[in-house]
């Protein structure tokens, strides 16, 4: 899925699919974002800023179809917009699984993803943030790149290694 091949970015990943919150990365060299896009390209990812003139609705279509939306760009503010959705503040009603966006009931599919990536090297999030999403830092490190040089040499000099060890990570 185009994840670098470094421990770093291996246990990032699993932080980022395996968490109880929704994922803000960290992500000046852009790898974490070509990640998620090569991820959840099949299932139909939606990728938006909050610059975006429909943003918003274009989440609430996502929530409800349950298709994965990655929300780049993000600064040291949250839109107030996204509370209900960092904190997953569900609800059944009359047996539907309902989220309030807004003014707006929306159904709830629970094969929603929500990621989220900021190009900032060292933003600085208020604690207020930081208990809504789980921040995950993809920069790229100098023993990360060497473990993404040295799994270059290993895949093109021994696959049989590469892919054991691919194998052993999934």
């Amino acid at each position: 899925f185009n994840l670098p091949r470094d421990q770093l970015s291996t246990e990032n990943a699993v932080v980022a699919t395996r968490g109880r919150r929704w994922p803000l990365m960290i992500d000046p060299q852009g790898q974490a974002n070509k990640w998620i896009r090569s991820m959840e390209s099949k299932n139909g990812l939606k990728v938006i800023k909050l610059s975006d003139p429909n943003f918003l609705r274009t989440l609430e279509n996502a929530i409800r179809v349950g298709t994965p939306v990655l929300l780049e760009e993000i600064g040291e503010q949250i839109d107030p917009a996204l509370e209900p959705i960092l904190l997953k503040q569900i609800y059944k009603q009359n047996g539907r699984t309902l989220i309030r966006i807004g003014d707006n009931d929306i159904d709830y599919d629970k094969n929603f993803k929500f990621y989220m990536t900021t190009k900032m090297a060292n933003p600085h999030y208020l604690p207020e943030v930081c208990i809504k999403v789980t921040v995950i830092n993809f920069t790229v490190t100098r023993h990360g790149l060497e473990d993404q040089l040295l799994s270059d040499v290993v895949r093109l000099e021994r696959p049989d290694l590469e892919e054991q060890k691919s194998q052993l990570v999934t």
